[in-house]
């Protein structure tokens, strides 16, 4: 009895873990929930401060915001240089995950405020890890989530993106921006 009781607490124990941490409650095909978050002069932002555009959400652990520099760095050049994806239609931007981090905020607003110049986009903080409760993201990772104007997700990838991947997101988003 004693050997049931704890292999039943074992598998309750691990279901609960593997829903906190290892399910995105988040699904392409579905709306995604809103939310409100503060840039560093403290203005409010939520999805629909880019109503009618697609929007790229990178959501970031500050330990691995330089992960995805390189497919950043293509994305760039394909709505500022190439001009393939209407700045008009598209939003990209970053939500910091604070919560999953040892840096101070004070470090993590001057280097999110570095990327905001270099990317030329807006940074919003999530102190308290609000999007690792609502949409199930992971924490101690970098994640891009693609919503369409509608707010349905269309595309989610954690962690490092495969240059492999890149044209893919680009076609994705170029499509959805028509759309």
């Amino acid at each position: 009895m004693k050997k049931m009781f704890l292999a039943l607490l074992t598998v309750i124990v691990m279901l609960s873990w593997t829903d906190a941490f290892g399910q995105l409650k988040i699904k392409v095909g579905e709306k995604v929930p809103e939310w409100v978050f503060q840039d560093a002069d403290k203005k409010d932002f939520t999805m629909k401060s880019w109503e009618g555009k697609v929007l790229q959400i990178n959501y970031v652990d500050p330990d691995e915001s330089d992960l995805n520099d390189e497919y950043n760095d293509y994305l760039d050049k394909a709505v500022d240089i190439d001009k393939r994806i209407d700045r008009d239609h598209f939003k990209g931007f970053g939500i910091v995950d604070c919560k999953s981090t040892w840096k101070p905020n004070s470090l993590i607003r001057m280097i999110a405020g570095n990327k905001a110049k270099k990317y030329d986009t807006t940074i919003l903080f999530d102190y308290d890890g609000k999007l690792q409760n609502s949409w199930g993201m992971p924490r101690d990772s970098y994640s891009v989530v693609i919503v369409d104007k509608n707010r349905v997700c269309r595309a989610v990838y954690t962690g490092k993106i495969e240059s492999s991947e890149f044209e893919k997101i680009v076609q994705l988003i170029i499509q959805l921006t028509k759309e």
